[in-house]
């Protein structure tokens, strides 16, 4: 048995955040980067202290870290920037995120308990904020939009919100 054929094309959401997102998440993984670093330091810490162990795990931990802070640091922000689109309409917010895999979600405007912004101080400093949306099971966020246009998002999804809401 086979599926019938869609008449219409999905359309994916064409939105993007702003692109000193980048900017934002690799100033971020740089505060991460001195924790991962930690764990190189604390294993050759262990391994001079102790005899009986090989400084093989140090060795090798050390440029695996270093491989690990540029991925981090370097490449996923550019792609999870590429990757993270939205969309809002009257009846949802369609969110489509992710580096290795695609999460795509839909938030329908009915279910949408109320919006928040959200800045912290790497975001503050290049001029972002963070929309989150929460329903009844969890809540979904837009990162990384101007203050301007989540501000105005905010405010459209909540007008969307209560459009609905009254005409129930």
């Amino acid at each position: 048995m086979s599926l019938p054929e869609q008449t219409s094309e999905i359309q994916l959401p064409t939105t993007r955040i702003h692109e000193n997102a980048i900017k934002a998440w690799r100033l971020s993984s740089f505060f991460w980067g001195f924790t991962l670093y930690s764990i190189p330091g604390f294993l050759y810490f262990i391994f001079t202290v102790e005899e009986n162990f090989s400084m093989l795990f140090p060795i090798i931990s050390a440029p695996l870290t270093v491989i690990i802070h540029v991925l981090i640091f370097y490449v996923f922000p550019k792609i999870r920037w590429k990757r993270w689109r939205y969309n809002v309409g009257e009846n949802g917010i369609d969110m489509q995120r992710g580096i290795i895999i695609i999460k795509r979600t839909v938030v329908p405007i009915n279910r949408v308990q109320h919006v928040d912004t959200k800045q912290g101080p790497i975001y503050r400093k290049y001029g972002l904020s963070s929309i989150s949306l929460s329903t009844a099971a969890t809540t979904h966020e837009i990162p990384a939009l101007d203050d301007e246009t989540a501000n105005s998002l905010r405010t459209l999804i909540s007008d969307l919100v209560r459009k609905v809401k009254e005409d129930v």
